[in-house]
């Protein structure tokens, strides 16, 4: 036996457990059984409107009814392109109720990003925003193998809409397209027929750039979505009574599993505010007092900076946890300090279905003397995290390398990608592409990533996809793209190019550029114009004297 097997981490668990079984052989089961549980409860809370659990299980019973007679069948796709709406949960337990699964898509992504998404995943159902579908989708649909889009808007299930987010809005009426909410009531007091759903049927297809640069659909099965669920609820010291704030956006991992599947598992009520605006955010903690919550750290910072941030907006908070963005022991205890909650460390990507490791409740991360980073936490339960030196063999703890997870958490694979299934997932484990390091103890720490990916405020951003942007106008010869240090992004994307003989460009330009055909976490923040980029002897770029 290992090091790593004998789990040196399991004297920090406090009253953590050494295994854990969710108990549920499907996330719909885990909804149902809330449901069973407290039907007139809120399931969801969206500023001034409220949605029982009864009324989430009957709007997602009609709609799966719906979309089974339009020919939608046990497998097929239905992808979300929303923000964080009551409706996002709705489609998803429809989703799972006719018997196929979600595609979660990011509602920033622009058309080149939504055109490769539906055709990845092959999704022949949408439920879009109706803003989205006029701003981008509209295009793209009739390419793709969607056969009915369902628009919403965002000012449904809400009875005054907040002028700082929802000025000028209006209903907007897209021909060749369904409104939701009708479609819903045509089908109301529907069952669909029951689904039989296991453990290792795929709940939801999040797209993740990984490590080849190419967008993959990571399958997310029903028992990752239900054991995820289950650390998140034993391990962060749920409180009954209690509510989740939803500040992840739902798309994300962490908004699928921190926010949805906690929600449905607990069952707590999960609180809503349609997207982060610090000054908006503020105001819903204020008025609905949630007691949990798990996000990027730079989404915290920029509440505690807000000029009408106090102390009083997190006293309603048992328990908090971030991840998704590396956090610094400063940013810890300035978190503690201002609010007097201490934020815990947590650990995952995708492809772990959201968190591999996480600080124990109630304990500080220790920071490492050396590098002078905060530990990311232990391995969950049931969970062994090892550290794998670039022949493949385990490292002595303390040494560094490639962090490697194996865990009820690890997804099936990538959709459709055998060959990058079998590179990213060797015998089920997953090779992370960060690097760090295990100390004696058992506590994880990233001390680099491997590859060239930048991560902005939570984002992951993969350099080549910013130079083909790039590379498209006119007057560039040549892009480096890289991540550089961002005191609010934690990192940011900076570009750097040639162009060609007698173009002329300037920096802004530039950005404006890729800022139109890119999601805005994407786009550089800043363009330097070089007249060439260093180079090896064989022409690669040498991104790391870039960097320096």
């Amino acid at each position: 036996m290992s090091q790593y097997d004998e789990r040196p981490w399991l004297q920090l668990y406090g009253q953590m457990p050494a295994e854990l079984h969710a108990g549920h052989r499907n996330a719909l089961e885990m909804f149902q059984a809330g449901l069973a549980q407290d039907p007139d409860g809120d399931a969801i809370r969206y500023f001034d409107g409220v949605m029982s659990r009864r009324e989430l299980d009957e709007q997602s019973s009609a709609l799966a009814s719906g979309l089974l007679a339009q020919g939608f069948a046990a497998g097929d796709r239905l992808a979300v392109y929303l923000q964080n709406v009551p409706q996002f949960l709705v489609a998803m337990l429809a989703a799972w109720k006719a018997g196929g699964l979600l595609v979660s898509i990011n509602p920033m992504s622009r058309a080149r990003e939504l055109t490769y998404l539906l055709e990845d995943s092959g999704a022949v159902a949408l439920v879009c925003l109706e803003s989205l579908y006029d701003e981008v989708a509209r295009d793209v649909v009739p390419g793709s193998a969607v056969r009915l889009v369902l628009t919403t808007s965002e000012l449904e299930h809400q009875h005054t809409p907040d002028p700082r987010l929802f000025a000028g809005s209006s209903r907007q009426r897209h021909e060749g397209t369904t409104d939701l909410a009708g479609f819903i009531e045509e089908h109301r007091g529907e069952v669909p027929p029951a689904v039989t759903l296991g453990p290792d049927d795929v709940a939801f297809l999040t797209y993740t750039s990984g490590t080849t640069g190419v967008p993959k659909g990571a399958m997310n099965t029903h028992g990752n979505v239900t054991f995820t669920s289950a650390v998140y609820r034993d391990c962060a010291r749920f409180q009954p009574g209690g509510s989740v704030f939803g500040i992840a956006p739902l798309f994300h991992i962490t908004g699928l599993i921190g926010h949805i599947g906690i929600s449905f598992l607990a069952p707590m009520p999960l609180v809503l505010a349609y997207r982060f605006e610090p000054a908006v955010v503020l105001d819903a903690l204020r008025q609905h007092r949630p007691t949990y919550t798990i996000g990027a750290i730079t989404a915290f910072n920029a509440l505690l900076n807000h000029p009408d941030f106090s102390r009083e907006h997190f006293s309603s908070f048992t328990s908090v946890y971030s991840g998704g963005a590396a956090i610094s022991p400063t940013a810890e205890k300035t978190f503690l300090e201002r609010t007097g909650v201490q934020v815990h460390n947590a650990y995952g990507l995708t492809e772990t279905t959201s968190p591999m490791t996480l600080t124990p409740f109630g304990t500080p991360s220790p920071v490492d003397p050396t590098s002078g980073a905060l530990s990311v936490g232990v391995p969950v339960p049931s969970t062994v995290v090892r550290i794998l030196g670039d022949d493949g063999a385990e490292v002595p703890l303390g040494e560094v390398g490639e962090i490697v997870a194996e865990g009820p958490q690890v997804v099936a694979g990538y959709w459709q990608k055998p060959q990058e299934t079998a590179a990213g997932l060797p015998g089920g484990a997953l090779r992370s592409g960060d690097v760090g390091f295990m100390d004696d103890a058992g506590w994880i720490f990233i001390v680099d990533r491997k590859k060239d990916m930048i991560n902005a405020s939570g984002y992951k951003v993969w350099p080549r996809e910013v130079e083909d942007v790039l590379a498209e106008h006119a007057a560039v010869r040549e892009a480096a793209v890289v991540g550089v240090p961002d005191e609010k992004r934690g990192e940011t994307v900076k570009a750097f190019v040639s162009l060609k003989d007698g173009a002329e460009v300037t920096p802004e330009e530039l950005i404006a550029h890729c800022k139109e055909r890119m999601a805005a976490y994407k786009y550089p923040r800043e363009v330097v114009l070089l007249d060439e980029l260093p180079k090896t002897v064989t022409g690669k770029i040498l991104r790391r004297e870039l960097r320096a």
